[in-house]
């Protein structure tokens, strides 16, 4: 623990290792968009600057919510892994997705990944926490064997890529009624 915290109030705490703009976001990228290189992570739709990634990412390892170690494919790149307590966060998450979905008007590709969350709830919650911990953390770490069906990340992924999908049909169509608007020189330009 940092000895120059504040206080020793939960919620201070907890603020001392993701209290910032970035570090959640960090996290959300590894554990619901799959992303475990610095390159993947840089990637991400806010695009964090490199060296706030690499701080971030620091800071993670330091606190035990990452785990950084050498990726056996390639010998210059290593792979973040999430850890239990990382993974523990995924309630948190979905509440903070449900929260700004009712609060703060998300896009519709982003809204449906929390639609899903928040339709299966705390069940689901547990379910993907147990997903996470077969990815990240090996087989033997699932607290109950997978159920069949498609898992909880194939759902997710899936009813962002519907939305996305609509989004972009809903963009080209707004597209082709703007251009149809146009005088013809206008449109040959």
């Amino acid at each position: 623990m940092r000895r120059d915290t504040r206080s020793t109030c939960p919620v201070n705490l907890s603020l001392e290792i993701f209290g910032d703009r970035w570090t959640l976001l960090v996290l959300r990228d590894v554990a619901f968009l799959g992303a475990r290189h610095f390159r993947e992570l840089l990637a991400g739709p806010e695009r964090i600057s490199s060296n706030i990634l690499a701080d971030r990412l620091a800071v993670l390892v330091e606190h035990g919510m990452l785990t950084r170690s050498g990726d056996p494919s390639h010998r210059q790149k290593v792979v973040y892994s999430l850890t239990e307590r990382s993974i523990a966060l995924v309630p948190v998450f979905a509440q903070l997705g449900i929260w700004g979905v009712r609060h703060l008007g998300a896009g519709d590709e982003y809204a449906a990944r929390t639609g899903v969350l928040a339709s299966g709830g705390p069940a689901l919650w547990e379910e993907f926490m147990d997903e996470l911990r077969e990815t990240h953390l090996g087989p033997a770490a699932r607290l109950a064997p997978r159920g069949p069906g498609p898992s909880v990340g194939e759902r997710l992924d899936r009813a962002y890529l519907a939305a996305l999908a609509e989004v972009e049909a809903a963009e080209a169509a707004e597209a082709g009624r703007a251009e149809a608007g146009r005088e013809p020189a206008q449109r040959e330009a």
